[in-house]
Protein backbone atom coordinates (compact mmCIF):
# COMPACT_ATOMS: atom_id res chain seq x y z
CA UNK A 1 0.00 0.00 0.00
CA UNK A 2 2.59 1.94 0.48
CA UNK A 3 5.52 3.76 -2.23
CA UNK A 4 8.12 1.67 -1.33
CA UNK A 5 6.31 -1.76 -1.27
CA UNK A 6 4.89 -0.63 -4.69
CA UNK A 7 8.78 0.01 -5.80
CA UNK A 8 9.56 -3.26 -4.41
CA UNK A 9 6.45 -5.40 -5.84
CA UNK A 10 7.49 -3.95 -9.64
CA UNK A 11 11.49 -4.93 -8.53
CA UNK A 12 10.45 -8.46 -8.05
CA UNK A 13 8.36 -9.04 -10.70
CA UNK A 14 11.30 -7.87 -13.34
CA UNK A 15 13.52 -10.30 -11.14
CA UNK A 16 13.29 -13.11 -13.88
CA UNK A 17 14.31 -11.18 -16.24
CA UNK A 18 16.99 -8.96 -15.44
CA UNK A 19 19.46 -11.51 -17.10
CA UNK A 20 18.18 -10.68 -20.60
CA UNK A 21 18.27 -7.55 -20.02
CA UNK A 22 22.05 -5.50 -21.17
CA UNK A 23 22.20 -3.32 -17.50
CA UNK A 24 20.92 -3.49 -14.36
CA UNK A 25 17.53 -2.11 -13.29
CA UNK A 26 17.86 1.08 -11.63
CA UNK A 27 15.13 2.79 -9.06
CA UNK A 28 14.67 5.71 -11.45
CA UNK A 29 13.99 3.05 -14.23
CA UNK A 30 10.96 1.08 -11.89
CA UNK A 31 9.58 4.81 -10.57
CA UNK A 32 9.24 5.66 -14.69
CA UNK A 33 7.00 2.20 -15.17
CA UNK A 34 5.22 3.66 -12.27
CA UNK A 35 3.98 6.32 -14.81
CA UNK A 36 2.92 4.65 -17.53
CA UNK A 37 -0.79 4.11 -18.13
CA UNK A 38 -1.99 0.58 -17.71
CA UNK A 39 -3.43 0.62 -21.02
CA UNK A 40 -0.22 0.91 -22.08
CA UNK A 41 0.68 -2.20 -20.67
CA UNK A 42 -1.09 -4.83 -22.47
CA UNK A 43 0.38 -7.95 -24.42
CA UNK A 44 0.47 -6.25 -27.68
CA UNK A 45 2.98 -3.66 -26.32
CA UNK A 46 4.52 -6.63 -24.57
CA UNK A 47 4.95 -8.12 -28.77
CA UNK A 48 5.96 -4.78 -30.02
CA UNK A 49 8.92 -4.73 -27.54
CA UNK A 50 9.92 -8.40 -28.08
CA UNK A 51 10.34 -7.20 -31.71
CA UNK A 52 12.46 -4.22 -30.84
CA UNK A 53 14.97 -5.96 -28.93
CA UNK A 54 15.17 -8.82 -31.73
CA UNK A 55 15.64 -5.41 -34.20
CA UNK A 56 18.27 -3.66 -31.66
CA UNK A 57 20.09 -7.65 -31.62
CA UNK A 58 20.28 -7.55 -35.14
CA UNK A 59 21.53 -4.18 -35.36
CA UNK A 60 24.80 -5.31 -32.60
CA UNK A 61 25.52 -8.28 -34.42
CA UNK A 62 26.12 -5.75 -37.59
CA UNK A 63 27.80 -3.51 -35.99
CA UNK A 64 30.20 -5.60 -34.57
CA UNK A 65 30.85 -7.25 -37.66
CA UNK A 66 31.53 -3.77 -39.48
CA UNK A 67 33.82 -3.16 -36.88
CA UNK A 68 35.86 -6.59 -37.23
CA UNK A 69 35.93 -5.21 -41.17
CA UNK A 70 36.43 -1.79 -40.56
CA UNK A 71 38.26 -1.22 -43.80
CA UNK A 72 35.99 -2.24 -46.22
CA UNK A 73 32.87 -1.12 -44.22
CA UNK A 74 34.24 2.56 -44.16
CA UNK A 75 34.98 2.37 -48.43
CA UNK A 76 31.40 1.43 -48.91
CA UNK A 77 30.44 3.93 -46.35
CA UNK A 78 32.00 6.51 -48.66
CA UNK A 79 30.61 4.96 -51.58
CA UNK A 80 26.71 5.43 -49.98
CA UNK A 81 27.54 9.49 -49.34
CA UNK A 82 28.44 9.98 -52.58
CA UNK A 83 24.85 8.47 -53.88
CA UNK A 84 23.18 9.71 -51.39
CA UNK A 85 24.26 13.49 -51.69
CA UNK A 86 25.89 13.70 -54.66
CA UNK A 87 22.87 13.69 -57.17
CA UNK A 88 21.64 17.43 -57.67
CA UNK A 89 24.54 18.50 -55.35
CA UNK A 90 27.74 19.28 -58.33
CA UNK A 91 29.99 21.59 -57.19
CA UNK A 92 29.25 25.03 -58.82
CA UNK A 93 32.69 26.20 -57.82
CA UNK A 94 35.61 26.23 -59.20
CA UNK A 95 39.24 24.30 -57.49
CA UNK A 96 42.18 26.78 -58.62
CA UNK A 97 45.38 27.25 -57.38
CA UNK A 98 46.56 31.33 -55.48
CA UNK A 99 50.07 32.42 -56.35
CA UNK A 100 51.48 34.31 -53.59
CA UNK A 101 50.30 38.18 -54.20
CA UNK A 102 52.15 40.74 -52.82
CA UNK A 103 48.81 43.18 -51.17
CA UNK A 104 50.66 46.71 -52.57
CA UNK A 105 50.39 45.32 -56.36
CA UNK A 106 46.92 44.23 -56.12
CA UNK A 107 45.05 46.78 -53.23
CA UNK A 108 42.61 49.03 -54.90
CA UNK A 109 43.93 52.63 -55.79
CA UNK A 110 40.92 54.30 -53.64
CA UNK A 111 43.10 57.40 -52.52
CA UNK A 112 45.15 60.42 -54.22
CA UNK A 113 48.62 61.94 -53.14
CA UNK A 114 48.91 65.37 -53.04
CA UNK A 115 52.36 67.69 -52.45
CA UNK A 116 52.54 70.70 -50.71
CA UNK A 117 56.21 71.90 -52.91
CA UNK A 118 56.24 75.09 -50.96
CA UNK A 119 55.62 73.80 -47.31
CA UNK A 120 57.29 70.45 -47.66
CA UNK A 121 54.28 68.46 -46.95
CA UNK A 122 52.67 65.24 -48.46
CA UNK A 123 50.28 63.16 -47.92
CA UNK A 124 46.33 61.69 -49.25
CA UNK A 125 44.71 64.63 -46.56
CA UNK A 126 46.38 67.49 -48.63
CA UNK A 127 43.39 68.48 -50.77
CA UNK A 128 44.40 71.97 -51.56
CA UNK A 129 48.15 70.66 -52.92
CA UNK A 130 48.97 69.24 -55.98
CA UNK A 131 47.76 66.16 -57.09
CA UNK A 132 50.61 63.44 -57.93
CA UNK A 133 48.78 59.97 -58.65
CA UNK A 134 46.26 57.66 -57.80
CA UNK A 135 47.46 55.57 -54.38
CA UNK A 136 46.33 53.18 -51.76
CA UNK A 137 46.91 54.20 -47.86
CA UNK A 138 49.24 50.99 -47.63
CA UNK A 139 51.67 52.27 -50.30
CA UNK A 140 55.22 53.50 -50.35
CA UNK A 141 56.46 56.89 -51.61
CA UNK A 142 59.83 58.05 -52.98
CA UNK A 143 61.15 60.90 -52.45
CA UNK A 144 64.05 63.08 -54.03
CA UNK A 145 65.51 66.58 -53.04
CA UNK A 146 68.10 69.34 -54.58
CA UNK A 147 70.23 68.70 -52.20
CA UNK A 148 70.95 65.39 -53.57
CA UNK A 149 69.38 62.93 -51.24
CA UNK A 150 66.99 60.40 -51.54
CA UNK A 151 63.88 58.91 -48.65
CA UNK A 152 61.44 56.21 -49.09
CA UNK A 153 58.49 56.28 -46.45
CA UNK A 154 55.11 55.05 -45.87
CA UNK A 155 52.17 57.52 -46.97
CA UNK A 156 50.59 59.04 -44.82
CA UNK A 157 47.37 61.31 -44.38
CA UNK A 158 50.05 64.43 -43.69
CA UNK A 159 53.89 63.72 -42.99
CA UNK A 160 56.77 66.68 -43.31
CA UNK A 161 59.39 64.84 -45.70
CA UNK A 162 61.28 68.32 -46.21
CA UNK A 163 61.56 71.19 -48.59
CA UNK A 164 63.39 71.15 -52.33
CA UNK A 165 61.44 68.35 -53.40
CA UNK A 166 62.19 67.20 -57.19
CA UNK A 167 60.37 64.56 -57.40
CA UNK A 168 57.68 62.57 -55.53
CA UNK A 169 55.80 59.03 -56.40
CA UNK A 170 54.54 55.61 -55.39
CA UNK A 171 57.44 53.71 -55.35
CA UNK A 172 57.60 49.76 -55.97
CA UNK A 173 59.68 47.65 -54.76
CA UNK A 174 61.90 45.75 -56.56
CA UNK A 175 61.39 48.01 -59.78
CA UNK A 176 64.16 47.48 -62.27
CA UNK A 177 62.46 49.20 -64.81
CA UNK A 178 62.28 52.59 -63.67
CA UNK A 179 65.55 54.51 -64.33
CA UNK A 180 66.39 57.54 -63.09
CA UNK A 181 68.82 60.51 -64.81
CA UNK A 182 70.84 62.77 -62.04
CA UNK A 183 73.47 65.43 -62.86
CA UNK A 184 75.13 67.01 -59.57
CA UNK A 185 77.85 69.69 -58.75
CA UNK A 186 79.74 67.92 -56.17
CA UNK A 187 79.92 70.81 -53.60
CA UNK A 188 80.12 74.56 -53.96
CA UNK A 189 82.46 74.68 -56.78
CA UNK A 190 83.26 70.84 -57.46
CA UNK A 191 83.42 69.02 -60.59
CA UNK A 192 79.67 68.00 -62.15
CA UNK A 193 78.84 64.64 -62.11
CA UNK A 194 75.89 62.79 -64.23
CA UNK A 195 74.58 58.83 -63.01
CA UNK A 196 71.85 56.68 -64.28
CA UNK A 197 70.47 54.21 -61.24
CA UNK A 198 67.62 52.50 -60.05
CA UNK A 199 65.58 51.97 -56.75
CA UNK A 200 65.35 48.45 -55.71
CA UNK A 201 65.46 48.47 -52.51
CA UNK A 202 65.71 50.49 -49.23
CA UNK A 203 65.18 51.26 -45.39
CA UNK A 204 62.11 53.35 -44.83
CA UNK A 205 62.57 56.92 -43.62
CA UNK A 206 66.05 56.68 -43.96
CA UNK A 207 68.35 59.56 -46.10
CA UNK A 208 70.32 58.46 -48.83
CA UNK A 209 72.90 60.62 -49.71
CA UNK A 210 72.92 60.31 -54.21
CA UNK A 211 75.80 62.58 -54.71
CA UNK A 212 79.67 62.23 -52.74
CA UNK A 213 78.32 63.26 -49.78
CA UNK A 214 80.35 66.53 -50.24
CA UNK A 215 78.72 69.42 -48.20
CA UNK A 216 77.12 72.18 -50.53
CA UNK A 217 76.21 69.55 -53.18
CA UNK A 218 73.23 70.52 -56.00
CA UNK A 219 70.89 68.72 -58.38
CA UNK A 220 71.26 69.98 -61.79
CA UNK A 221 69.07 68.07 -63.74
CA UNK A 222 66.70 65.22 -63.10
CA UNK A 223 64.61 62.83 -64.56
CA UNK A 224 61.96 59.68 -64.24
CA UNK A 225 61.83 57.14 -66.58
CA UNK A 226 59.96 54.34 -66.46
CA UNK A 227 60.65 51.86 -68.99
CA UNK A 228 64.75 52.70 -68.46
CA UNK A 229 63.95 55.44 -71.40
CA UNK A 230 67.69 57.47 -72.42
CA UNK A 231 68.19 60.64 -73.36
CA UNK A 232 70.18 63.46 -75.03
CA UNK A 233 70.77 66.34 -72.92
CA UNK A 234 72.13 69.64 -74.14
CA UNK A 235 74.38 71.26 -71.39
CA UNK A 236 75.36 74.56 -71.37
CA UNK A 237 78.57 75.55 -69.56
CA UNK A 238 79.23 79.21 -68.41
CA UNK A 239 81.26 81.27 -70.49
CA UNK A 240 84.87 81.74 -69.47
CA UNK A 241 88.13 83.07 -70.46
CA UNK A 242 89.76 80.54 -73.36
CA UNK A 243 86.56 78.02 -73.30
CA UNK A 244 86.16 77.69 -76.92
CA UNK A 245 83.19 74.98 -76.51
CA UNK A 246 80.34 76.04 -74.32
CA UNK A 247 77.56 74.26 -75.56
CA UNK A 248 77.94 70.14 -76.46
CA UNK A 249 75.25 67.55 -76.12
CA UNK A 250 75.75 64.19 -73.62
CA UNK A 251 73.79 60.81 -74.79
CA UNK A 252 72.93 59.17 -71.91
CA UNK A 253 72.15 55.96 -73.26
CA UNK A 254 76.40 54.86 -73.07
CA UNK A 255 76.31 55.62 -69.58
CA UNK A 256 75.40 52.38 -67.78
CA UNK A 257 73.31 51.95 -64.96
CA UNK A 258 74.74 51.34 -61.71
CA UNK A 259 73.48 51.59 -58.35
CA UNK A 260 72.39 54.29 -56.11
CA UNK A 261 75.23 54.11 -54.31
CA UNK A 262 77.77 55.37 -57.53
CA UNK A 263 79.22 58.39 -57.71
CA UNK A 264 78.61 58.45 -61.33
CA UNK A 265 80.95 59.66 -64.11
CA UNK A 266 82.40 63.49 -64.98
CA UNK A 267 80.16 65.14 -66.69
CA UNK A 268 82.26 68.69 -67.03
CA UNK A 269 84.90 70.12 -64.65
CA UNK A 270 83.94 73.60 -65.47
CA UNK A 271 80.62 75.77 -63.95
CA UNK A 272 77.14 74.46 -65.80
CA UNK A 273 75.03 77.50 -66.80
CA UNK A 274 71.50 75.58 -68.06
CA UNK A 275 70.80 71.82 -69.04
CA UNK A 276 67.92 71.21 -71.59
CA UNK A 277 66.50 67.72 -72.21
CA UNK A 278 66.96 67.67 -76.17
CA UNK A 279 65.53 64.24 -77.22
CA UNK A 280 63.96 61.37 -75.27
CA UNK A 281 65.40 58.03 -76.82
CA UNK A 282 64.07 54.37 -76.64
CA UNK A 283 64.71 52.47 -73.71
CA UNK A 284 68.08 50.81 -72.67
CA UNK A 285 66.98 47.88 -70.93
CA UNK A 286 64.80 46.22 -74.26
CA UNK A 287 61.56 45.44 -73.69
CA UNK A 288 59.95 43.00 -70.81
CA UNK A 289 58.77 39.74 -71.90
CA UNK A 290 55.58 38.26 -70.84
CA UNK A 291 53.28 35.50 -70.26
CA UNK A 292 50.10 34.57 -69.13
CA UNK A 293 49.47 31.58 -67.26
CA UNK A 294 45.77 30.27 -67.36
CA UNK A 295 45.37 28.74 -64.14
CA UNK A 296 45.59 31.56 -62.14
CA UNK A 297 44.79 33.99 -65.03
CA UNK A 298 47.35 36.15 -64.39
CA UNK A 299 50.71 37.90 -66.16
CA UNK A 300 53.77 37.09 -65.14
CA UNK A 301 57.71 37.10 -66.16
CA UNK A 302 59.11 33.96 -65.10
CA UNK A 303 58.03 31.68 -68.10
CA UNK A 304 54.58 30.26 -66.80
CA UNK A 305 52.00 29.64 -69.34
CA UNK A 306 51.55 31.02 -72.95
CA UNK A 307 54.05 33.80 -74.45
CA UNK A 308 52.53 36.85 -75.11
CA UNK A 309 55.46 38.82 -76.48
CA UNK A 310 58.40 41.52 -75.63
CA UNK A 311 56.79 44.51 -74.85
CA UNK A 312 58.63 48.20 -75.33
CA UNK A 313 56.93 51.06 -73.24
CA UNK A 314 54.51 51.94 -76.25
CA UNK A 315 52.89 48.36 -76.73
CA UNK A 316 49.77 47.60 -75.93
CA UNK A 317 48.19 44.35 -74.38
CA UNK A 318 44.39 43.25 -76.61
CA UNK A 319 42.50 41.76 -73.82
CA UNK A 320 38.86 40.80 -75.88
CA UNK A 321 35.65 39.30 -73.72
CA UNK A 322 32.61 37.41 -74.14
CA UNK A 323 31.01 39.91 -72.85
CA UNK A 324 32.01 42.22 -76.41
CA UNK A 325 34.50 44.31 -74.23
CA UNK A 326 37.91 45.03 -75.60
CA UNK A 327 40.92 46.80 -73.66
CA UNK A 328 44.32 48.11 -74.57
CA UNK A 329 46.30 48.39 -71.75
CA UNK A 330 49.80 48.28 -70.85
CA UNK A 331 50.86 44.91 -69.65
CA UNK A 332 51.28 44.80 -65.93
CA UNK A 333 51.85 41.77 -63.15
CA UNK A 334 49.04 43.00 -60.91
CA UNK A 335 46.19 42.75 -63.70
CA UNK A 336 43.88 39.96 -63.11
CA UNK A 337 41.68 38.79 -65.75
CA UNK A 338 38.08 37.48 -65.92
CA UNK A 339 36.62 33.67 -66.87
CA UNK A 340 35.05 35.32 -70.01
CA UNK A 341 38.39 36.26 -71.35
CA UNK A 342 38.33 34.89 -75.22
CA UNK A 343 41.13 36.57 -76.52
CA UNK A 344 44.50 38.09 -74.79
CA UNK A 345 47.56 38.35 -77.06
CA UNK A 346 50.15 41.43 -77.54
CA UNK A 347 48.30 44.29 -79.82
CA UNK A 348 49.52 44.69 -83.66
CA UNK A 349 47.73 47.46 -84.99
CA UNK A 350 48.43 46.36 -88.68
CA UNK A 351 45.48 43.88 -87.59
CA UNK A 352 41.67 43.83 -87.49
CA UNK A 353 39.59 42.37 -84.50
CA UNK A 354 37.03 40.14 -86.78
CA UNK A 355 33.48 38.79 -84.55
CA UNK A 356 30.55 36.91 -84.92
CA UNK A 357 27.98 37.73 -82.24
CA UNK A 358 24.39 37.34 -81.32
CA UNK A 359 22.35 40.63 -80.93
CA UNK A 360 19.95 39.67 -77.99
CA UNK A 361 17.49 42.66 -79.15
CA UNK A 362 17.14 41.61 -82.54
CA UNK A 363 17.95 38.49 -82.06
CA UNK A 364 19.89 38.37 -84.91
CA UNK A 365 23.83 37.05 -85.98
CA UNK A 366 25.95 39.92 -86.68
CA UNK A 367 29.75 40.00 -88.27
CA UNK A 368 31.86 42.87 -87.58
CA UNK A 369 35.45 43.93 -88.62
CA UNK A 370 37.13 46.81 -87.24
CA UNK A 371 39.99 48.83 -85.74
CA UNK A 372 40.56 49.23 -82.26
CA UNK A 373 41.28 52.78 -81.92
CA UNK A 374 40.36 53.09 -77.49
CA UNK A 375 43.29 53.18 -75.22
CA UNK A 376 43.58 52.10 -71.40
CA UNK A 377 39.70 51.64 -70.89
CA UNK A 378 36.75 49.01 -71.68
CA UNK A 379 35.28 49.51 -75.03
CA UNK A 380 32.06 47.70 -76.17
CA UNK A 381 31.63 46.75 -79.83
CA UNK A 382 28.49 44.72 -79.77
CA UNK A 383 25.14 46.03 -79.19
CA UNK A 384 24.04 46.72 -75.77
CA UNK A 385 21.46 44.22 -74.72
CA UNK A 386 21.90 41.34 -71.67
CA UNK A 387 21.86 38.87 -73.86
CA UNK A 388 23.74 39.74 -76.45
CA UNK A 389 26.97 37.86 -76.80
CA UNK A 390 30.33 36.94 -78.44
CA UNK A 391 30.15 33.88 -80.52
CA UNK A 392 33.53 33.67 -82.13
CA UNK A 393 36.38 36.34 -82.44
CA UNK A 394 39.79 36.49 -84.46
CA UNK A 395 42.77 38.88 -85.03
CA UNK A 396 43.40 36.90 -87.98
CA UNK A 397 44.06 39.34 -91.31
CA UNK A 398 42.25 36.92 -93.68
CA UNK A 399 39.58 34.41 -91.64
CA UNK A 400 37.25 31.77 -93.33
CA UNK A 401 34.06 31.26 -91.66
CA UNK A 402 32.26 27.81 -91.67
CA UNK A 403 28.60 28.59 -91.28
CA UNK A 404 26.39 25.76 -90.53
CA UNK A 405 22.90 26.74 -90.58
CA UNK A 406 19.00 25.68 -90.54
CA UNK A 407 17.07 27.06 -93.76
CA UNK A 408 13.65 26.30 -95.29
CA UNK A 409 15.47 23.75 -97.26
CA UNK A 410 16.98 22.10 -94.74
CA UNK A 411 20.28 21.91 -93.65
CA UNK A 412 22.70 24.68 -95.19
CA UNK A 413 26.44 24.91 -95.09
CA UNK A 414 28.29 27.92 -96.12
CA UNK A 415 31.95 29.08 -96.34
CA UNK A 416 32.75 32.90 -95.76
CA UNK A 417 35.54 35.21 -97.41
CA UNK A 418 35.63 37.58 -94.57
CA UNK A 419 38.18 39.64 -96.23
CA UNK A 420 36.13 39.84 -99.22
CA UNK A 421 32.53 39.97 -97.87
CA UNK A 422 32.52 41.69 -94.70
CA UNK A 423 33.85 45.59 -95.10
CA UNK A 424 35.77 46.99 -92.21
CA UNK A 425 33.78 49.25 -89.96
CA UNK A 426 34.11 51.71 -87.20
CA UNK A 427 34.57 50.15 -83.64
CA UNK A 428 31.14 51.76 -82.63
CA UNK A 429 29.33 50.23 -85.78
CA UNK A 430 26.67 47.74 -85.63
CA UNK A 431 27.94 45.69 -88.44
CA UNK A 432 27.03 43.30 -90.98
CA UNK A 433 23.63 40.55 -90.52
CA UNK A 434 24.01 37.17 -91.72
CA UNK A 435 21.29 35.96 -93.36
CA UNK A 436 20.10 33.22 -91.05
CA UNK A 437 18.06 32.88 -87.97
CA UNK A 438 19.18 29.65 -86.74
CA UNK A 439 22.52 28.84 -86.55
CA UNK A 440 23.46 25.25 -85.78
CA UNK A 441 27.68 25.54 -85.67
CA UNK A 442 30.19 28.12 -86.32
CA UNK A 443 33.22 27.90 -86.32
CA UNK A 444 36.99 29.61 -88.03
CA UNK A 445 38.54 27.71 -90.75
CA UNK A 446 42.16 28.00 -90.84
CA UNK A 447 42.95 31.75 -92.58
CA UNK A 448 44.52 32.41 -96.10
CA UNK A 449 47.75 33.39 -96.09
CA UNK A 450 49.32 36.48 -96.09
CA UNK A 451 51.14 38.09 -99.29
CA UNK A 452 54.31 38.59 -98.57
CA UNK A 453 55.44 42.37 -98.42
CA UNK A 454 58.84 43.81 -100.39
CA UNK A 455 59.51 46.69 -97.59
CA UNK A 456 58.10 46.43 -93.55
CA UNK A 457 56.36 49.69 -93.08
CA UNK A 458 57.52 51.60 -90.39
CA UNK A 459 55.09 50.78 -87.32
CA UNK A 460 53.66 54.20 -85.83
CA UNK A 461 54.19 54.80 -82.19
CA UNK A 462 51.61 55.77 -79.24
CA UNK A 463 52.60 59.58 -77.40
CA UNK A 464 54.39 58.34 -74.75
CA UNK A 465 54.07 61.76 -72.16
CA UNK A 466 54.75 59.13 -68.45
CA UNK A 467 58.93 60.22 -68.17
CA UNK A 468 59.01 62.45 -65.71
CA UNK A 469 61.12 65.47 -66.09
CA UNK A 470 61.48 68.06 -63.50
CA UNK A 471 63.13 71.68 -64.61
CA UNK A 472 66.13 73.13 -61.69
CA UNK A 473 66.33 76.71 -61.73
CA UNK A 474 70.42 76.99 -61.40
CA UNK A 475 71.63 80.23 -59.34
CA UNK A 476 73.97 82.10 -61.21
CA UNK A 477 74.78 83.73 -58.18
CA UNK A 478 76.48 80.46 -56.62
CA UNK A 479 79.71 80.91 -55.14
CA UNK A 480 81.54 79.80 -58.06
CA UNK A 481 83.91 82.21 -60.10
CA UNK A 482 82.13 83.84 -63.57
CA UNK A 483 83.85 85.77 -66.32
CA UNK A 484 82.66 88.78 -64.69
CA UNK A 485 84.03 88.23 -61.22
Amino acid sequence: ETWEEIIQTIDAGLKPYKKKLYREITRNDIEKLTEIKIKRISKFDAFKADELLKNLQTELDNVEHNMENIVPYAIEYYKNLKKKYGKGRERKTEIRSFEAIEATQVVIRNEKLYVDYENGFAGYGLKNAEFVSECADIDDIIVFKDDGTMMVSRIADKSYIGKGILHIAVWKKEDERTIYHLVYRDGPQGATYIKRFAVTSIIRDKDYDLTKGTKGSKVLYFSVNPNGESETLTIYLKPRPKLKKQVFDYDLAVLAIKGRNSQGNVLSKFPIRKIISKLKGESTLGGLKFWFDSYVRRLNIDEKGKYLGEFANQDRLLIITQTGMYRLVKPDLSLHFDNDVLTIEKFNKKKLITTVYFDGEKKEYIIKRFVPETLDKNMLFITDHIQSKVLLVSTDTYPMLNITAKTKKGIEKDVMNIAEQVPVINEKSKGKKLPYTEIKSLNWMDPLPEPTLLHDEEEAEYDDDSTVIREIDIDLNDGQSTLFD
